[in-house]
């Protein structure tokens, strides 16, 4: 699921219209339904209000939006072998048989 899709999903569970949430995660109702259509990748700092109002992970949505959260990338830097090798080791099996 993309992240424009996963956002318009929430929203209308929460059943609130992009004309409501736009002001409320401050941005016009034109930008968000751009956003929830793949036209634009919002910034860090638009995830993370929309992530606050819509009551769900913002780090599932950064990464939705193809954006590693700061605290990752900072493991990723400092310690990029024995990362990349616990990834592989916890998850690289079971990524590929699903």
């Amino acid at each position: 699921m993309s992240l424009g899709d996963t956002i318009r999903q929430l929203r209308k569970r929460k059943g609130v219209g992009i004309k409501a949430m736009a002001p409320e995660v401050r941005v016009h109702h034109t930008y968000l339904s751009k956003i929830e259509n793949g036209y634009v990748t919002p910034s860090a700092e638009v995830l993370e209000r929309v992530a606050d109002y819509l009551g769900c992970d913002k780090d599932e949505l950064m990464l939705q939006a193809d954006r590693i959260p700061d605290d990752i990338m900072d493991i990723l830097r400092t310690r990029p072998r024995e990362a990349m090798d616990f990834l592989r080791d916890r998850f690289g099996r079971a990524a590929t048989h699903e």
